[in-house]
Protein backbone atom coordinates (compact mmCIF):
# COMPACT_ATOMS: atom_id res chain seq x y z
CA UNK A 1 0.00 0.00 0.00
CA UNK A 2 2.60 2.45 0.52
CA UNK A 3 4.82 1.48 -2.62
CA UNK A 4 1.38 2.59 -4.44
CA UNK A 5 0.96 5.80 -2.45
CA UNK A 6 4.72 5.81 -3.18
CA UNK A 7 3.85 6.00 -7.03
CA UNK A 8 0.82 8.27 -6.97
CA UNK A 9 2.93 11.38 -5.28
CA UNK A 10 5.40 10.41 -8.26
CA UNK A 11 2.81 9.98 -10.90
CA UNK A 12 1.64 13.45 -9.96
CA UNK A 13 4.66 15.72 -9.13
CA UNK A 14 5.80 14.38 -12.75
CA UNK A 15 2.17 15.56 -14.55
CA UNK A 16 2.82 19.39 -12.79
CA UNK A 17 6.44 19.15 -13.90
CA UNK A 18 4.60 18.70 -17.61
CA UNK A 19 1.78 20.83 -17.52
CA UNK A 20 4.22 23.86 -15.92
CA UNK A 21 6.88 23.31 -19.01
CA UNK A 22 3.48 23.20 -20.95
CA UNK A 23 2.72 26.67 -19.55
CA UNK A 24 5.96 28.25 -20.08
CA UNK A 25 5.92 26.93 -23.90
CA UNK A 26 2.88 27.99 -24.41
CA UNK A 27 3.27 31.73 -22.87
CA UNK A 28 7.33 32.41 -24.33
CA UNK A 29 6.99 33.97 -27.86
CA UNK A 30 6.91 31.42 -30.63
CA UNK A 31 7.75 28.37 -27.82
CA UNK A 32 11.15 29.20 -27.30
CA UNK A 33 13.38 28.73 -24.17
CA UNK A 34 16.00 31.55 -23.69
CA UNK A 35 19.53 30.76 -24.12
CA UNK A 36 18.98 27.48 -26.16
CA UNK A 37 21.94 27.75 -28.58
CA UNK A 38 24.44 25.11 -28.57
CA UNK A 39 26.95 27.11 -29.94
CA UNK A 40 27.11 29.37 -26.72
CA UNK A 41 29.06 26.18 -24.63
CA UNK A 42 31.93 25.41 -25.43
CA UNK A 43 31.80 21.87 -24.17
CA UNK A 44 28.86 21.47 -26.56
CA UNK A 45 30.59 22.93 -29.58
CA UNK A 46 34.55 22.95 -28.75
CA UNK A 47 34.86 23.21 -32.61
CA UNK A 48 32.84 26.96 -32.63
CA UNK A 49 30.76 25.34 -35.41
CA UNK A 50 27.22 27.47 -36.50
CA UNK A 51 24.26 26.67 -34.40
CA UNK A 52 21.85 24.56 -36.52
CA UNK A 53 18.88 26.65 -34.68
CA UNK A 54 19.81 29.95 -35.72
CA UNK A 55 22.91 29.55 -37.52
CA UNK A 56 25.09 32.19 -35.29
CA UNK A 57 28.58 31.13 -34.84
CA UNK A 58 29.93 31.52 -30.98
CA UNK A 59 31.39 35.06 -31.58
CA UNK A 60 28.15 36.19 -32.89
CA UNK A 61 26.39 35.24 -29.49
CA UNK A 62 25.09 37.96 -27.18
CA UNK A 63 25.05 36.45 -24.22
CA UNK A 64 28.08 33.74 -24.96
CA UNK A 65 29.54 32.10 -22.04
CA UNK A 66 33.10 32.07 -22.77
CA UNK A 67 33.02 36.16 -22.62
CA UNK A 68 31.27 35.78 -19.00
Amino acid sequence: MVALKLIGITVILLGLAVIGITIKIWAKKDGEFAGTCASQSPFLNPDGETCLNCGKSPSQCTNNLEQA
